[in-house]
């Protein structure tokens, strides 16, 4: 079960007329022309055009070597374009929008019961795919991130939209309702993990939650049990923290996972994504116990590494796409999502890149081998943050472009704050989840399974709600050209 997130980019230099009459001149199969093109119509490009004075030799020495590593880098990104370029000045006009992917989460796929979805499949990953923007005309989409592990709010998606549905009918603009898109995330998700553990074919097997010590996010883990519980009664639910999998835990003859004499067929990890749910080496123990055995895994190993930084900056080097897609307008496709991505590692690039980061903080965020929010760093902190690493540690960070979304006006309702609210600028991310169940040679359920939108300020860097940093919304689609015509 796996979540993306994706933003809108507000600036995307590739697609002002500038950019665009500029590549038509080129052609359009001179990539690298495209962004150099790209680059000059932002005002970015390293070259003065041959006007103005003359410069001398260090000057003009200086602006080719600037210009290579403006070069190396912008081939770091499989678009070969950066969206940091753009000032957030233009976020409120956004021109011209597009899709820039943030992250690929991989566990836990959480307040499904909150909001309105569909359904779709994938192997087990419950994702989420999370985008940044409300309804904006003229506006795309970027992926800001994908996560399979820790990807909440799916429950509580589902009912959100009912919420709503209430207060508007109440305010008498029931004729808006068809605008609210349905979102049936909780189901979705749960029929996800039941379609796995059908595919065990054991019908005395039980589904395993694996819980944190204290678990702040039980009532979305709840109703996630609940569902299954409900819908499916014949199946039972574990919640064990790993400490209790270590304790209770041992595999059968077969390889079997058996827990308190119970036969597991499917695992959903709500905890061990963090390193402080790992105590000691018991609950590593408990982990590999559950990796080597037969139950399927939501996420596989291979999935939860999938979900770190490090490999989704690897997937957005030039040609990884081919690998894996062979359809080259799809890698195109895909391509365009992705936002730039850099290393930090001690070479070249990630020479390149550290230099940079530390010329023009404000471009960028850095991000590292962690899940569960709250660990990124921002803008002008980077600096001093980079500085007090070693080449060793910096390794385990990437660099990632600033996404700008567009602004929009809104009010937040807090408990305690004046009343009325006040009118303030706000920024929203659309979280896509989908269900992926496989093995290394065939994908058996590849499913679309609801959505859920947070809202929160525009001034907040981090947009947790468990944190209180945002809140949970739902779109509200518009047809663009409508709006034309009226």
């Amino acid at each position: 079960m796996l979540r993306s997130d994706l933003m809108l980019e507000s600036g995307c230099p590739e697609l002002s007329p500038k950019a665009l009459l500029l590549r038509g001149e080129a052609g359009e199969d001179g990539q690298a022309d495209t962004a150099a093109a790209a680059a000059a119509a932002a005002g970015t490009g390293s070259g003065g055009g041959g006007r103005g004075k003359a410069k001398s030799k260090a000057e003009a020495r200086s602006e080719e070597e600037e210009a290579k590593r403006d070069m190396h880098l912008s081939r770091a990104t499989v678009s070969g374009i950066t969206t940091a370029t753009v000032a957030s000045k233009d976020r409120k006009t956004a021109a011209y929008c597009c899709w820039k992917q943030v992250e690929i989460n991989t566990i836990a796929s959480g307040f499904g019961h909150l909001g309105p979805a569909s359904k779709t499949a994938y192997s087990i990953g419950l994702l989420r795919s999370d985008y940044l923007g409300h309804v904006y005309e003229g506006c795309a989409i970027k992926q800001v991130e994908i996560n399979t592990v820790a990807s909440s709010f799916g429950g509580i998606a589902t009912h959100l939209v009912q919420l709503q549905n209430f207060v508007l009918r109440e305010l008498g603009h029931a004729d808006k309702l068809p605008k609210m898109p349905n979102n049936n995330a909780l189901a979705g998700l749960c029929d996800g993990m039941v379609k796995a553990w059908d595919i065990y074919a054991k019908p005395q097997a039980v589904i395993l939650f694996i819980i944190e010590d204290v678990s702040y996010n039980i009532c979305d883990q709840r109703f996630h049990e609940f569902y299954i519980r409900e819908t499916y009664p014949h199946i039972k639910v574990l919640r064990r923290t790993l400490t209790d999998v270590h304790r209770e835990g041992k595999l059968g003859l077969n390889k079997e996972l058996l827990l308190s004499g119970l036969e597991v067929a499917v695992i959903y990890f709500r905890a061990g994504y963090e390193p402080g749910h790992y105590h000691s080496q018991d609950e590593w123990d408990a982990r590999y116990l559950m990796e080597t055995s037969l139950a399927i895994k939501c996420p596989s190993i291979q999935y939860h590494l999938a979900g770190t930084k490090k490999v989704q900056q690897a997937l957005a080097q030039p040609a990884v796409l081919e690998r894996f897609i062979n359809d080259p307008e799809e890698i195109k496709a895909v391509g365009k999502i992705f936002t730039g991505l850099y290393s930090l590692d001690d070479n070249d690039a990630g020479n390149a890149t550290y230099e940079m980061a530390l010329r023009t903080p404000e471009k960028f965020v850095l991000k590292p081998q962690r899940e569960g929010g709250g660990n990124n760093v921002y803008g002008l902190d980077i600096p001093d943050a980079l500085k007090r690493m070693s080449r060793v540690e910096r390794s385990g960070w990437i660099l990632m472009d600033l996404i700008h979304p567009p602004l929009t006006k809104g009010y937040m309702v807090r408990p305690g704050a004046e009343m009325p609210p006040t009118i303030v600028d706000m920024v929203s991310e659309l979280g896509i989840f989908g269900v992926v169940i496989g093995d290394a040679d065939h994908i058996i359920h590849n499913y679309q399974a609801g959505h859920m939108l947070r809202t929160k300020l525009a001034t907040a860097n981090e947009g947790g709600v468990a944190a209180g940093l945002g809140a949970l919304d739902s779109p509200y689609l518009i047809d663009s050209d409508d709006e034309d015509e009226n």
